[in-house]
């Protein structure tokens, strides 16, 4: 049994890993490509997002190795073990917003489950990252959420 959970955690980890990378390469690609009347406050808001992501992709891959698993090694592992979908066509920045925001809802996913199976396993230290890790992302959602409304 215990291997099981272990490679749950291990398994959950690389989805978040995955995840996270993939939602912090789309809110930079969202800082580089906006424009329009409103383009320095989604500058900075998408700024401001991705720097933060990118911190935090060290530590859970550094995590993974602390499992003795390996991080994913190239961009298509991490495509495939990701849950989110890339973008492919250049949208307006509200657009934007919204394809982030309605990400948020992917990495939160695989942020809890990671979570859930670190405590199964008494990892604490890595289910408190996973909950670090959830309020980031709740404050990201909130300012998404509060840039969008009318």
């Amino acid at each position: 049994m215990r291997i099981i959970i272990v490679d749950k955690v291990i398994l959950s980890l690389k989805a978040a890993l995955a995840d996270s990378f993939v939602f912090y390469y789309k809110a930079h690609q969202s800082h580089w490509n906006v424009e329009g009347v409103l383009f320095a406050q989604f500058h900075d808001l998408f700024s401001k997002i991705y720097e933060e992501v990118y911190d935090s992709i060290d530590t859970l891959a550094e995590e993974l190795r602390a499992l003795d698993a390996y991080a994913p090694m190239s961009t298509a592992t991490l495509r495939e073990l990701s849950s989110i979908e890339e973008e492919s066509i250049t949208r307006d920045a509200r657009g934007m917003a919204q394809a982030l925001l309605d990400d948020i809802s992917i990495v939160m996913k695989s942020l809890e489950m990671t979570y859930h199976f670190a405590e199964l396993e008494h990892q604490h230290g890595l289910s408190n990252l996973m909950a670090e890790r959830q309020d980031a992302f709740k404050k990201h959602r909130w300012m998404l959420r509060s840039t969008l409304k009318e």
